[in-house]
């Protein structure tokens, strides 16, 4: 069930984002992996560009994927309701289908920003995998701004930091 959720996602992502195109620099990609670590708001993070209609029109095909089946499994169930409830249900079920909308949404973006650091991570810091360094990275370059290190001096810093606890 997970590994279909991360295809699904996958191509959901390659069809309602577009790519940068240029890749990011790496002052910017130091700063979006801080901002996915820290779960900051991923709207700062640069080339992160998707079509919104896109992004509905999947989300109302999967919900109705979801929904649909189980309407038609509780058909004889829902006739016999009194419209008061049924306008009680349909009040909720409008709120489940926006409110799950904004938590796809967020997922979706996080995941295209995970991505997006990944493939910038492979230019800049092949010799470092991603997944082993990137809570390092996030902290050497949280204290690369607490010391006030220049913006051209920030790469050589970080770079020498992360050979130093290797």
């Amino acid at each position: 069930m997970g590994k279909l959720f991360e295809r699904v996602l996958d191509k959901v992502i390659d069809f309602t984002f577009e790519t940068p195109k240029y890749p990011m620099r790496f002052r910017e990609m130091l700063e979006a992996n801080k901002v996915v670590i820290d779960n900051l708001d991923i709207k700062m993070i640069p080339g992160l560009k998707f079509c919104r209609l896109k992004l509905y029109a999947i989300y109302f095909v999967i919900w109705n994927l979801i929904i649909l089946p189980l309407a038609l499994l509780f058909h004889s169930f829902l006739v016999k309701l009194d419209c008061h409830l049924s306008i009680v249900l349909a009040i909720f079920f409008t709120l489940l289908f926006f409110g799950t909308y904004k938590i796809f949404e967020e997922k979706v973006k996080e995941r295209m920003a995970k991505k997006l650091i990944k493939n910038a991570w492979k230019n800049y810091l092949p010799h470092f995998p991603y997944e082993k360094y990137n809570l390092e990275v996030a902290q050497i370059y949280k204290e690369a701004l607490d010391k006030e290190i220049p913006r051209q001096k920030i790469e050589q810093f970080v770079i020498d930091r992360l050979v130093a606890s290797k």
